[in-house]
This record gives C-alpha cells, sequence and structure tokens, in this order.
C-alpha cells in the first residue's frame, strides 16, 4: 500500500477522528459481551469452544481427570512450545533490569490522590457486579489459560484461529510459541514493591467471586494471592497477544484489542483494578519495544514469526491473508467499535487532571511497535501516528516523565487504523 497522506494530514486526519473516541462505560461493558462466548456468531462462539476444549484437555493431561491441582503445574507442553531452541540461542532477556525499569515506569501510582484510588474501586465493583454470564465464562478461561496461547485464537477469526489451534497442539508453531512466553516479564517484583490490595480483600468491598463453572468446573470462587499492582495476568495477556500482532499483522488491530481484553477479564472476576490492567499495558508495550530493538532478539523473533507463519499457511491451505480475512459479526474484535473499547482501557475513565500537558516524546525505537502493521511507513511517520493518536494527557500513571507520559498516553489500536484505507486489513 502507497501512504499518500504526508505526516502533516495524517496528523490532522488523527486529530479530527480520535479525540471523542473512548467507549463510556456501559457501552464497553456491552462490547465485552459481543466478544464472549455468548456472541451472536455461531462461527465465532465454535471458535470458542474448540480454545476452550484444546485448554482443558491440555490440562488435563494424562490425569484421569481435569483437578484443580492440574492448574499449578500448568506449563506448554514440550510439543507445543520448543524450549531446546530457545534455550541452545542462549538470550538474555535481562529480566532483573526490565522489572526494575517497570517499578520506576509506574512510581507515579504512589502518589495518587485519593478521588482517583476511591474511583477506581468503584469502576472494578461496576464492572466486576454487572457482568453477564458469558463474560464471565471468557474472564475464567482467560485466566486459567494463562500458561497457553489458547485465548489468542478468538483474536484471528473462525478461520484462522482454527488453523492456529491446529498448529499450536502438532508442534508446527514451537518457536514462536516458546519466544512468546519466555517474553513476559514477571511483575512479581512491582508487586511486592507497591504491596497494594486486591480489590476482594479490602474491607467492606462489594466484590462477586466468580464460581468456576467453565474450566475446572469444580465451583470454586475464583481468587488470587499476591498484590494487585500491577496485574500479572495481564501482563501475560498483552504480551502474548502484541508479540503475536506483530508476528501476523494481518490480524494486528485484532490482537491487539484481544490484550485489552484480557486485562478487562481481571476486572471482571474482582481480582484487579483498572490502574492495575493500565499499569500492566505501560511495562508490556516498553518491555517488547526494548526487546525487537535488540538485533539478537530481532533474529529469534524473526526465525519464531517465519515458522509460524509457514505452518498457519500449511494449515489454511492459503495465503495468510486470504486465511485472515472473515466477514462481520463472526469477527467481533474487528468490530469498528471495539476501537472505542480499547481507548476506554487505556484510561477506564478515571478522573483526568486538568493542567497544562508537556509536548508527547515518542522514546527512541519506541515506533518498531508498528513496524510490521504498517512497513510502508518511515520511521517518522510511524512517530507522528503515536503521537497525534495518543490518549489526552492527565489521566494516572502518565506520571511526570515524558517516558510515563507516552507508554501510557501511546495508542497502538487508534494509531494502526487511521493509517490504514477504510475497509482495509
Amino acid at each position: 500500500m502507497k501512504i499518500r497522506l504526508t505526516v502533516i494530514a495524517v496528523a490532522l486526519l488523527i486529530t479530527q477522528q480520535v479525540q471523542a473516541s473512548a467507549a463510556t462505560l456501559p457501552q464497553a461493558e456491552a462490547l465485552a459481551n459481543s466478544s464472549s462466548p455468548a456472541a451472536a456468531s455461531q462461527a465465532f462462539a465454535a471458535l470458542e469452544m474448540q480454545a476452550l476444549q484444546a485448554q482443558r484437555h491440555t490440562l488435563q493431561g494424562e490425569a484421569a481427570a481435569l483437578t484443580r491441582d492440574r492448574l499449578e503445574k500448568a506449563a506448554q507442553t514440550d510439543t507445543q512450545a520448543d524450549r531446546s531452541w530457545l534455550k541452545a540461542r542462549g538470550y538474555d532477556f535481562q529480566t532483573k533490569a526490565r522489572q526494575q525499569a517497570g517499578i520506576e515506569l509506574l512510581s507515579g501510582f504512589s502518589t495518587l490522590p485519593d478521588a482517583v484510588l476511591q474511583a477506581n474501586r468503584d469502576t472494578v465493583a461496576a464492572i466486576n457486579l454487572n457482568a453477564t454470564q458469558g463474560v464471565r465464562h471468557q474472564a475464567l478461561a482467560d485466566a486459567e489459560g494463562i500458561s497457553y496461547l489458547y485465548f489468542l485464537a478468538d483474536a484471528m477469526g473462525p478461520r484462522l484461529g482454527k488453523a492456529f489451534l491446529t498448529a499450536y497442539d502438532k508442534g508446527e508453531i514451537g518457536k514462536a510459541a516458546a519466544l512468546i512466553k519466555a517474553s513476559e516479564v514477571s511483575t512479581s517484583v512491582a508487586k511486592k514493591h507497591f504491596n497494594y490490595p486486591r480489590p476482594f480483600l479490602v474491607s467492606g468491598n462489594t466484590i462477586h467471586l466468580v464460581a468456576d463453572d467453565v474450566v475446572i468446573k469444580d465451583n470454586k470462587p475464583y481468587t488470587a494471592d499476591g498484590g494487585s499492582f500491577p496485574s500479572g495476568h495481564t501482563n501475560t495477556g498483552y504480551t502474548d497477544a502484541l508479540l503475536m500482532a506483530e508476528m501476523i499483522p494481518e490480524r494486528f488491530d485484532a490482537l491487539v484489542v484481544r490484550g485489552a481484553r484480557y486485562g478487562y477479564s481481571r476486572i471482571v472476576l474482582g481480582v484487579h483494578y483498572p490502574l492495575d490492567i493500565i499499569g500492566s499495558r505501560m511495562v508490556v508495550q516498553s518491555n517488547l519495544a526494548h526487546y525487537l530493538n535488540d538485533p539478537h532478539y530481532r533474529a529469534l523473533f524473526s526465525e519464531a514469526r517465519d515458522q509460524l507463519r509457514s505452518a498457519l499457511e500449511k494449515e489454511c491451505g492459503t495465503s495468510l491473508a486470504e486465511c485472515a480475512q472473515t466477514a462481520g459479526k463472526d469477527d467481533p474484535y474487528r468490530d469498528p467499535a471495539m476501537k472505542g473499547f480499547y481507548r476506554f482501557t487505556m484510561s477506564y475513565g478515571l478522573p483526568q487532571q486538568q493542567g497544562k500537558a508537556p509536548r508527547l516524546v515518542v522514546p527512541e525505537g519506541a515506533e518498531v511497535l508498528l513496524e510490521t502493521a504498517l512497513p510502508n511507513l518511515s520511521a517518522a511517520q510511524r512517530r507522528a501516528l503515536m503521537v497525534n493518536s495518543a490518549l489526552p494527557a492527565g489521566y494516572p500513571l502518565s506520571g511526570s516523565t515524558p517516558e510515563q507520559a507516552f507508554w501510557q498516553r501511546v495508542d497502538l489500536s487508534a494509531a494502526f487504523a487511521l493509517a490504514k484505507p477504510a475497509g482495509a486489513r
């Protein structure tokens, strides 16, 4: 695709179109329901069921029955993930350094005003209590499948999603499966640092704990331990979704939204606040930009991506571009309204502090996150998209440093959408 808009024209177009694009809380709740197993599309619902059945089968393994203790031992199988390949390459993920960088990026959490923290509590209560059965079922499947990549299938559409599930369980995408999971930087150190209690543990809370009638099916209320801020599950879900989006740019828009939807599931279950989700999104974006700018990591990424794409084309029996195409209601993650859902999850409608906003500066190399999705744009054009499609200033965690402000405000969904012609994929 040839880009005929100048950087200035793109900036003007974005300014006109994205300023009021965020969904309201009721709209976001309705959109979450449209991307749950209760969705109207039979093809989408069938894909959701296939992914859940594959997840439950893998969790059970050779055991006589699927019991809760299997979750404690859950991990990708040796068939699914080629960990020997990754180990042989000897890449240093610099985990401790990335964890410390994450704490510094989120340092503004410790000085948030009471009004913001109260809104944080009110919002999790509203989402948790108003969630439909379908949304709760999706949240349970997301939570208890954290060790696997099954949850990504529904954002690929019925045809490509089915091919993905087949290739994953046959071990045809082992390099991508291993690299994606290894790229998740644990939030455990940050949780201990901030030491913030989870919503369902706060005195006087009204949280409804969701009983598992989906995965283990023992009706045990879902809970979680450790600190609340930032969210470890969101870190996993957003890392997996964004890296898969980088590898399959034909589904970039849908997969980025899926990462946000995974984080929303944590609020549905009442085990995390909106700020926990926002913080993890910020850290993941920063981490993946760091990795993708490292030539050694990029070599691993390219090798894994090539294997993934070849395997998916084999299972599809056609090109990825064709296999990724879908129709209307069968593809809720590509509903144009989902851009508003993504925008909503960037702030969850928390109070916006007024005042003079500093000029938004793109950290060096951050534009790499749009490189595979928008290969015909220059680095300067991608940076311009990031700046001009950003969330307005002043929302919690945008902080006092340019780096904090950027990673809180950058809207990958809007930047991608506004660089593509109407109807293009």
